[in-house]
Formats: C-alpha cells, structure tokens, sequence
C-alpha cells in the first residue's frame, strides 16, 4: 500500500503541510492542494487512475475542474454521479477530496467514512478519514480512526505515520516517536518519517536520535533536513 500511495504522504510532509508547528498554516492552509500534493507522480491524473470505478472521459472532467480550482464543481459532479451510482466508493471518495479542499470536513468526513463502510478493507480510505478528521480539528477522532484501521490492516505504514502526526497534533511526542518508528520499520526509506520522527525527537530533547535523523535526512533530502532544522529550532506553541 505504501508503494502504491507513498508519494501522497510524501509530498505532504515534505511541504509541511502534515508536519506540526508550520507558521501560519492552519486547516484550510494544510489542506490545500492536498490532491496534487499526494500523487506519487505529482499529477493528480495518476490519483484518477487508481479510481477503477470512475470511467476514463469523468477523470477527464474531474482533471479539467480539478485544475481550475473548482473543487464545488468537483464536488457537484461527484455527487451527481452518487446519485446515479451509490455503490461505487471513489466517487464517495472524489466528494470527501473536494469538500476537504473546500476546508468542509464535516461534509468530507462524511464521504470518506461512506467509502470506508463500502470497502472497509481499503486502508486507503481510512487514512483518508482520519487526515480530514484531524485537520478539521479533531484529532482525538482522527486517534480512533487510526487504531480501528490497524485492527484491519496492523502493517500499514501510512496508519502508523498518521497515527505519529496525530500524536503529535495532540502534543505527545512520546507516543509520536512509537508510531513513527514503527512506521519507519515497515518504510525504512521514507523520508517524510524520518522528518516527523526527527521533530518528536527533538521535542523530548533526545538530542543525539536528533542529529542521527537529520545525518540521515542531509544525505538524501538537504531541503527537508533543512526544514527540519527550522521547525525542530520553531518556538514551542
């Protein structure tokens, strides 16, 4: 699944726009370009092919409305064709993608916990879920949410690093560092761990597990080093 998916989460944290204490960034901020943001290629044209229930020519027009900002639009044809097809879970999908862009996520939780009801095994939804849950403001939700997708599916990597971001939203590093290191033990390259691991670290002032993640993180990703150092040096909140 993290192969699948990994460059959504990727990009996110590489953005800051998962990692904790970003200045300015609040929800709406955070969830903004979230669908090219997560793409492994960067083009939201590979997330609407993972959509095996939307035909290619409703792609083309999600893409077309996609990319002129008008996530209402988006939303409405989603819906539209709820209407018409109720069974298909990534239009339910598509809807939650468009309100959360819309900073809606009451109405986007409801989209994604309807597509987890319809596929409970697509861990992809759930992650889903507890991202708009916890970016909506409510992380204690997001927490649940999490631990019910590991009942599921308990090697996902993703459900461990959104358990990590959530730990950290909520202001418990402590439980961040177990979440992320067990997500980095399923993904041991993924960078966007090591960043979210590096700031719990240096939030319980562990110091020299610090400056091993940033070593680490400097051979591969400067850039994201560097933002680590920023928010790792960022006045508490």
């Amino acid at each position: 699944m993290f192969d699948r998916w990994r460059g959504r989460l990727a990009a996110l944290a590489a953005a800051g726009l998962l990692a904790v204490g970003v200045a300015g960034c609040g929800p709406q901020a955070q969830i903004a370009n979230l669908v090219f943001s997560l793409l492994p290629e960067g083009t939201f044209t590979t997330f609407l092919g993972n959509l095996q229930g939307v035909s290619n020519e409703n792609q083309k027009t999600i893409e077309a409305l996609a990319r002129k900002g008008d996530w209402p639009g988006v939303a409405k044809f989603a819906e539209d064709n709820i209407a018409k097809e109720r069974r298909i879970a990534d239009w339910w999908v598509v809807a939650g993608i468009a309100y959360a862009q819309m900073g809606q996520f009451d109405k986007a939780n409801n989209r994604f916990a309807e597509a987890v009801r319809m596929e409970p095994g697509e861990m992809e939804y759930r992650n889903l879920l507890a991202l708009s849950q916890r970016l909506g403001g409510e992380p204690e939700r997001a927490l649940r949410t999490l631990n019910e997708a590991l009942r599921v599916n308990s090697e996902d990597p993703d459900t461990y690093f959104l358990l990590g971001e959530t730990y950290m939203t909520l202001k418990q590093p402590d439980r961040a560092v177990l979440a992320y290191e067990r997500a980095m033990s399923l993904a041991p390259d993924a960078v966007e761990i090591w960043y979210g691991l590096g700031l719990a670290y240096a939030q319980l002032g562990r110091t020299e597990e610090f400056q091993e993640v940033q070593k680490r993180l400097r051979s591969v990703d400067p850039k994201l080093a560097q933002q680590l150092a920023a928010a790792a040096a960022a006045p508490k909140r």
